[in-house]
Parts: C-alpha cells; structure tokens; sequence
C-alpha cells in the first residue's frame, strides 16, 4: 500500500483514526475546553501567518537539520507528552518511542502515560524528555525525578498550565472516568473497533501505571478522588526552584502563556521555555498560542519550543519563521497510530518532512533560519 497515496495530509490520519477509535477515546483526544475557542483561535492565528513565495531561484534540497539544548537533529520536530497515550492507540508509548529514536528525534513521555517510565526505558533514544505534572509531595517529586533520569530520559519538562483541572465538557459527554472503565455504553462503542479492543485485551485496561508506585499515600486524598490527583498541585516559584536544584539536566518549562514570564523564567536558570496553551485544553478565553510564541521571542533569548494547533508542515514553519526553535506535535503522531498502527509515525514524519520541503520549495528558502526572511 502507498501510504502517501491514500494518507496524503494529517487530516487523512485524522479522518481514519476516528473510524478505529472508539468514540469515547476520541473525545478524549481531540476535545478540548469550554465551547473550544482557544482551539479555534490557535487555527485561525496560524492561517494568518503568510510568506513571500520566491522565483528564479534554482534548484535545491532544503536542509532541515537544527540544533536544540546543544543537540543536533536531522528534523524540527519531536513527539509532545500526551497524557494517557496507551489508551487512545494500545502499545502507543513504546511505538512512539521506538519511532523517535529511529528518526533521531524527542519523544516525550507524560507523567499520566499508560506506562511507566522503567517500562519504556529499552525503548528510548538519545532525545528522550520526561513532562512532569508537578506532585504534592516532595519525595513522590524526587523518586519520579530520579525514575526519570534511571530509565535514559535526559531532560525534563514542568507543565505549568494545568493550576487546576480543566472541564473539557466533550470528553466528559463522551463518558471517559478516570480510571477508565468499560461501561454497557462504552463497551458497545469499543466493540465496533475491533483492532483496539484487540490491543487493550493485551495490554490492560489503561491507568496511570507510574502512580501505582505511591499508592500508599493516596491516603492524602478525598474518598471521591482517584489516585492521579496526588499530580494536582499548582507550582508557585519556589517550587520552580526546589525543581532546580533537583534536576540536574536540562529543564524546559511547559505551558507559557505571558511574555511577561520569560524574563523571570530565565533568571531561575530554565534552559528552554515551551509555548503552550495546551492546545486549548485548559483555558477557552486565550489568544491564539502562535501570537504568544511572538511575543515570548522578543522577550528571551533562551530556546523556544512551540506547540498547540500544528496540523502540518506549513504550520511547523510558521512557528519556525517566528521564533521558535523547535516544535512538538501531540495529537498527530496518534492520529498516525490509530489510522495505520505501528507504521504511523515514520509515515507521518515522512509527510510533514516533504510538505517542508515542498513549501521551503516555493519560498526560496535552503535553511530553516532563511525562514524569518520570507515572512508578509
């Protein structure tokens, strides 16, 4: 089968994951919050981002290649943590981190995966990120910064956008609970999806594998809260700096939203920040995240990772054109996996590589830097 023939764009992955998804799963993915604006807005803000196309150049091969945290990489885009990974495609962490590490790029692994970070250890490569939640308690904190670094993941991410749970009203109508169980209603929607059903049978009905570790102290809890709020926390400053002096490697902080904290952000000696609305899954009254990115580029001169709302190599460049010096995808690399399996993520890499090259093509542009120049 050609995959580039019957999966030409992101949206073709898109439109056959959903097919082989059950439907409460979907909604999980590829909700967001509110009436869901902040995603709109994130779509609308990146089609507002034009280039001057280029003639008479010549012919070229556009050079792709980057360096981010002192590393090289052949491509300028990596896998986003996503939370609960296992659940919307079976086996889907140690796909992904099998396919990161054979295309030479960041896999980023959430603290809510399905599993646990000893579990993806032989599966990791070079460029492996742990994406923290931030826990309450302190030695939960170190022992998951220790795990982390044990297993091979060698920078970390904090997330910092989540201060409380968000609604996410689709995925609540969809009937996802945490943990997730099989209901009459969901059974049924999972039935008419044979190849995922197939694939939970083997691995388990998902949970939060790395938490089960600190189950004594679910104790801290309400009765009515399941074991992933010991993660509900909402980091001040000074946690920020407890974090510090306790990773050692690189730090990169997720999910931000102002201008106003790159400053300070630099000062506490993070080595990245991570422009992030969390693709709307958190917050319906935020600017578009692509306008944020701008806005933190001119702030810092620490490296800029993007995401939130990229749906294609074109997108990638925009953010590349404005700033940014590397870029994640979350929601993509499961489309990939639930449209084709374990052959998504190569394809999907290989179809975002060439719609760069295609659009680097028409605007004359040999080298991803050359981008900044082409902007309207």
């Amino acid at each position: 089968m050609d995959l580039h023939s019957r999966y030409p764009a992101v949206s073709d992955l898109r439109d056959a994951a959903r097919k082989r998804i059950p439907h409460f799963v979907w909604e999980y993915l590829d909700s967001a919050t509110g009436d869901e604006r902040t995603a709109m807005r994130n779509r609308t803000a990146l089609d507002q981002i034009l280039f001057k196309t280029s003639i008479l150049h010549g012919e070229f091969k556009p050079d792709l290649t980057t360096t981010f945290l002192g590393r090289g990489f052949p491509l300028p885009f990596g896998i986003a943590p996503v939370g609960m990974s296992g659940l919307i495609w079976p086996g889907a962490e140690q796909m992904l981190a099998t396919a990161a590490q054979d295309l030479g790029i960041p896999y980023a692994m959430s603290t809510v995966a399905t599993q646990t970070p000893e579990d993806v250890a032989p599966h990791l490569g070079e460029h492996a990120w742990y994406q923290m939640y931030p826990p309450r308690d302190e030695a939960i904190r170190d022992d998951m910064i220790s795990r982390a670094r044990a297993a091979g993941f060698n920078a970390l991410i904090l997330t910092v956008d989540v201060p409380v749970a968000s609604r996410r009203e689709r995925q609540t109508r969809g009937g996802l609970t945490q943990p997730p169980k099989l209901t009459p209603r969901l059974a049924m929607q999972a039935a008419q999806c044979p190849t995922w059903l197939n694939g939970i049978r083997q691995t388990g009905m998902p949970r939060m594998k790395t938490l089960d570790k600190y189950s004594d102290f679910k104790g801290q809890l309400p009765s009515t809260e399941h074991i992933g709020y010991l993660l509900r926390t909402s980091p001040d400053w000074d946690y920020l700096r407890r974090l510090r002096e306790a990773w050692t490697g690189p730090l990169i902080i997720k999910g931000v939203t102002q201008a106003d904290d790159a400053a300070r952000l630099q000062d506490e000696g993070v080595d990245a920040l991570w422009v992030s609305n969390h693709a709307g899954r958190q917050f319906d009254g935020a600017q578009g995240a692509i306008d944020t990115l701008k806005q933190v580029r001119n702030a810092t001169t620490l490296p800029v990772v993007f995401d939130s709302g990229v749906e294609g190599g074109l997108d990638i460049l925009r953010a590349l054109a404005l700033g940014a010096d590397f870029v994640m995808l979350g929601r993509a690399w499961h489309y990939a996996l639930g449209a084709i399996g374990a052959e998504g993520p190569a394809h999907l890499a290989d179809l975002l590589r060439k719609d760069m090259e295609a659009n680097m093509g028409q605007l004359g542009t040999k080298t991803l830097p050359e981008l900044a120049h082409r902007l309207l």
